[in-house]
């Protein structure tokens, strides 16, 4: 029986992995066996961490519209419930690029919260 050598395929999938592993410390980077573990691991990190981003913007974009607000005398929690009361519909954050980048339009939306409660 004549011998079968799976050179390509075997080749092919090495090089993907060991592609991805470009950029790895030490032997995470050179070694098959460790490569595949570490890649594995990375590109489950990074799955998770697509994740983890989402909720880190919206607490972000929270702590600026809460220290946006504080300076007229209202909190985070109160600003939003008078928005949604008066139908804003803008969210968290576009909301906060406002109160970075256009004070003067943050302002006149924390002025209309604020008329509607005295």
């Amino acid at each position: 029986m004549t011998r079968i050598k799976r050179g390509n395929i075997a080749r092919k999938r090495r090089k993907k992995i060991l592609r991805l592993a470009k950029g790895f410390k030490g032997a995470h980077s050179i070694l098959f066996r460790t490569a595949k573990q570490q890649v594995l691991k990375a590109l489950k990190y990074s799955y998770i961490s697509r994740k983890k981003r989402k909720r880190v913007y919206r607490s972000l974009w929270i702590v600026r519209i809460n220290a946006a607000v504080r300076p007229y005398g209202i909190t985070y929690s109160e600003f939003m419930r008078k928005l949604k009361k008066q139908g804003v519909a803008l969210n968290r954050k576009m909301l906060s690029q406002l109160a970075i980048l256009d004070k003067n339009l943050f302002q006149d939306i924390i002025q209309l919260c604020l008329c509607d409660s005295v």
